[in-house]
């Protein structure tokens, strides 16, 4: 292949990868490698998907940490750990974190506490609380959030 023929062949297939949903560059990069573009290649293409607007990391991150906070009920410090190990820069990553509507998290983290809280089966109060509350932190939220959720059942 010369120089610039695979970028020709994989761009229109780039775009149309980024256009079904959003993509961080790292979900990119590694999908060309994937398609096993020459690594020299692999940058310029990024940087064109950027130029032409099909790639945008404060997008995503916005989008990803919104999506995981409604749909998945992710809390903060796990969507925060998500966008790390995508390669998010952290800027972006602060950006996303705000965009999330705390009211709304808090709301929905009193609905997942309480429906947990009765899927417990553990009889022991005390031991109950410890286990709903160790589930909440695995979840991404913080010791003073799940216990205020929990107090307030």
């Amino acid at each position: 292949m010369s120089k610039g023929s695979a970028a020709l062949t994989v761009l229109p297939k780039a775009r149309n990868y980024c256009a079904r949903q959003e993509r961080c560059q790292q979900e990119v990069r590694d999908k060309l490698y994937a398609w096993e573009v020459p690594a020299r290649e692999i940058e310029p293409i990024i940087s064109q998907l950027i130029g032409e607007g099909f790639l945008n990391e404060a997008r995503f991150a916005e989008h990803f940490a919104v999506s995981k906070s409604r749909q998945k009920g992710w809390g903060p410090r796990k969507i925060e750990a998500a966008l790390k190990l995508k390669r998010i820069s952290e800027p972006c990553i602060r950006a996303a974190l705000k965009a999330i509507d705390k009211e709304e998290q808090n709301e929905l983290l009193q609905k997942l506490v309480a429906k947990r809280w009765e899927k417990e089966k553990e009889p022991n109060g005390f031991l109950k609380r410890q286990k709903v509350m160790a589930y909440f932190l695995r979840k991404g939220f913080q010791v003073a959030e799940v216990a205020k959720a929990m107090d307030n059942l």
